[in-house]
């Protein structure tokens, strides 16, 4: 009995489980899956087979063979080094297609192991039980298998009369008639069933002169017959699966020759089988090179090729492998999905989160918030701190940090996450629309103005959260009626005088300097106290520069996505070129940077490198150049950069010098301080006193 390991609890290992659990000559030892939910692994349950999300454990009962049916190529490679050479590890995609091979293999390995053995029998009894007598009944031939079937040995049976040795013998019946006697069932004195010929001997005048008896155990026999019978019961089984399989199959021999194909196939090319059986494998291709013939010739499986098939030119994608056999490559298997479904199922899905996010408010929670390094733990733990509160909270940080993404986390996690959650850009709208919309309005309070008049957007967001984004950017005049929201908790609606009471929680973002603001009288002082009960600043991404790698691996699952790649890394060298900038647009930018490097690197890439990505240089970005006051005559990069240098400078000789401590005040890394040193051209001179 074949001892089975199935990997994988989808479909496919779920079908493979049905048909082999019917198998009198195959064992299922185990189901493994990472998904504690697969149907296979209940299914297992369910027919009391142990199951596990680990592979290793299974080992130790022994399995002849690992069914990986995962469709994951890193699966299939990772078992095949966890077990080496000691089991067979069978490949998904062709787990059905090796079994059918192995079946055929068996059936005529074993048909023609029979014919031998029946030869052997007959020309040199060197398998088959052979006795021979003489004319006078005396044994004179007495070979191996004959030991081995009646347990007698040769040197006491030659010589003996036939009758003694072995009583109820027909032997003695041929002498005396001369008839052939074939395929008679005997039972020997020790109990073994044999199936015999009794055959004649003569002389060149047709007189017997002796007989011959060449006989076989008929348990051996019958159990070739079941196996026979089982190995037939598997094939038309696989067959059945791969005919009711509803992704198109392809198969060819080891020459690129078509070999088998399923009704799927026909259904999705309009090729039948006499069309494809036994000619090239490039007969059904369209456009593009057969990926049978690069399979054959890497010996390595290919996925998620896009293709054109058949007469009609169908947009395909292909994933193939080859079929190895003992070593010996056999042919390649195609799994061919129809694409026209994968762009109709991906539409429907993008038109789902279209609505979702249409329907939902705050999109975003903590778990969202990307980010490990000191500053940006304590922002986190600012935020939910300030969640567990009513008060307003003002969220400060440049453009492009993830003050939205902390608006909608603090909404999630309070006790409001199920009111209304509304975003307003203050920026965005002009000052006479910003009004109306903030605060509502009343019938007849301009020209245009609905009847019945509308409510504001403060009252909308009753009993939840507003989130006033660019805040600094609020006319005075709004300011004004701002303020008086967040003393009296009302509000006044355009063209009226009766005040609304709201119960509304405030959060607030800006990247402006609310302080520069008050001085130059362009933002209300006592609006800024209101506002600035919970400030949290939110670090710039150079200011936490270890965050790269992880927020870089989430944009990355992000735009595969969004791009239908399949990029699983970065290298150390893009990593390294990404952490040595200054990153101005901060994560919007790292995030357009990314963007940009997976739509020009290949297709079936999967790590970004360094000439993927785009050139990285310090320069300011237009908008930040378009936010410049009129007044200033330094860009704002250069007055941070001028900050900086004094800080890092103070801090690093008040340390003597001493990098590891200058780089635990700072709260950045060394290998950051280092980069900073260098650039600025700092060093520490023992002789120089820097107060």
């Amino acid at each position: 009995m074949k001892r089975l390991l199935i990997v994988g609890g989808g479909k496919g290992g779920t079908a493979l489980l049905r048909t082999l659990t019917g198998m009198e000559r195959m064992k299922v030892v185990g189901v493994v899956d990472i998904n504690p939910d697969a149907p296979a692994l209940k299914l297992a349950e369910e027919l009391g087979i142990p199951t596990g999300d680990e592979v290793a454990p299974f080992l130790e009962v022994g399995p002849d063979a690992i069914l990986e049916v995962t469709g994951d190529p890193s699966v299939y490679n990772d078992l095949c080094r966890l077990v080496g050479k000691e089991i067979l590890v069978v490949s998904g995609e062709v787990a059905h297609l090796i079994v059918q091979l192995i079946e055929e293999k068996e059936r005529w390995f074993e048909a023609w192991r029979i014919r031998k053995r029946e030869l052997d029998a007959i020309l040199d009894s060197t398998h088959d039980g052979m006795i021979a007598v003489d004319q006078e009944g005396l044994i004179t031939l007495f070979n191996r298998a004959a030991e081995r079937l009646t347990g007698i040995k040769a040197s006491l049976a030659l010589g003996k009369p036939i009758s003694k040795i072995i009583p109820g013998t027909r032997l003695d019946r041929v002498l005396n008639s001369g008839l052939v006697e074939l395929n008679r069932q005997q039972e020997l004195p020790n109990g073994t069933k044999i199936i015999t010929n009794r055959v004649p001997v003569k002389d060149k005048k047709g007189q017997v002169i002796g007989a011959v008896a060449v006989f076989r155990d008929i348990t051996e026999f019958m159990s070739l017959t079941q196996q026979v019978t089982d190995l037939k019961s598997m094939k038309s089984m696989l067959q059945a699966i791969i005919d009711s399989s509803d992704d198109a199959i392809s198969v060819v021999d080891a020459n690129g020759v078509g070999i088998l194909i399923n009704p799927a196939y026909t259904r999705l090319t309009g090729l039948t089988a006499e069309e494809v059986i036994g000619k090239p494998a490039d007969t059904d291709i369209s456009e593009g090179e057969s990926m049978h013939m690069k399979v054959l010739k890497t010996r390595q499986p290919v996925r998620g090729v896009p293709m054109k098939v058949g007469p009609h030119r169908k947009d395909v994608i292909v994933n193939v492998a080859p079929i190895i056999v003992d070593q010996q490559l056999k042919g390649s298997v195609a799994i061919i999905h129809d694409m026209s479904e994968i762009k109709r199922l991906t539409g429907e899905l993008e038109q789902a989160r279209r609505i979702i996010r249409t329907l939902e408010g705050a999109k975003y929670t903590f778990s969202d918030i990307i980010g490990e390094s000191k500053a940006m733990r304590w922002a986190v733990e600012q935020a939910r701190q300030a969640a567990k509160t009513r008060a307003t909270v003002l969220l400060r940080g440049e453009s492009g940090t993830g003050k939205e993404l902390f608006a909608h986390s603090i909404h999630n996690h309070s006790d409001r996450k199920y009111k209304p959650f509304i975003r307003v850009n203050c920026a965005a709208i002009s000052e006479s629309l910003l009004e109306s919309e903030l605060f509502g309005y009343v019938e007849g309070a301009f020209t245009g103005a609905r009847q019945g008049g509308k409510k504001g957007l403060f009252e909308e967001a009753s009993g939840g959260t507003i989130f006033l984004d660019e805040i600094g950017e609020l006319a005075p005049r709004i300011q004004a009626k701002l303020l008086r929201v967040l003393q009296e908790k009302e509000v006044v609606r355009v063209g009226s005088t009766r005040p609304i009471p709201v119960d509304v929680r405030v959060i607030a973002a800006t990247n402006v300097d609310l302080e520069k603001a008050i001085e130059k009288k362009r933002f209300r002082e006592d609006l800024y106290y209101r506002l600035n009960v919970l400030p949290i600043f939110i670090p710039p991404l150079r200011k936490r520069l270890e965050d790269i790698h992880d927020l870089s691996l989430h944009l990355i699952k992000k735009f595969n996505q969004e791009y239908g790649r399949n990029v699983e890394s970065i290298s150390p060298a893009a990593l390294e070129r990404l952490t040595s900038y200054s990153w101005p647009g901060n994560v919007r930018e790292l995030e357009n940077i990314l963007g940009r490097a997976m739509i020009h690197m290949p297709f079936h890439g999967r790590r970004i490198e360094v000439e993927h990505l785009p050139l990285l240089e310090d320069t300011p970005l237009p908008s930040q150049e378009k936010q410049v006051d009129v007044e200033e005559t330094v860009l704002l990069r250069d007055v941070v950069a001028q900050a900086e240098e004094k800080m890092i400078r103070r801090v690093y000789f008040a340390c003597k010098g001493n990098k590891t401590e200058t780089a635990r005040r700072l709260g950045i890394s060394v290998r950051n301080l280092y980069y900073k040193l260098e650039r600025y051209q700092i060093e520490w001179d023992p002789h120089r006193d820097e107060g």
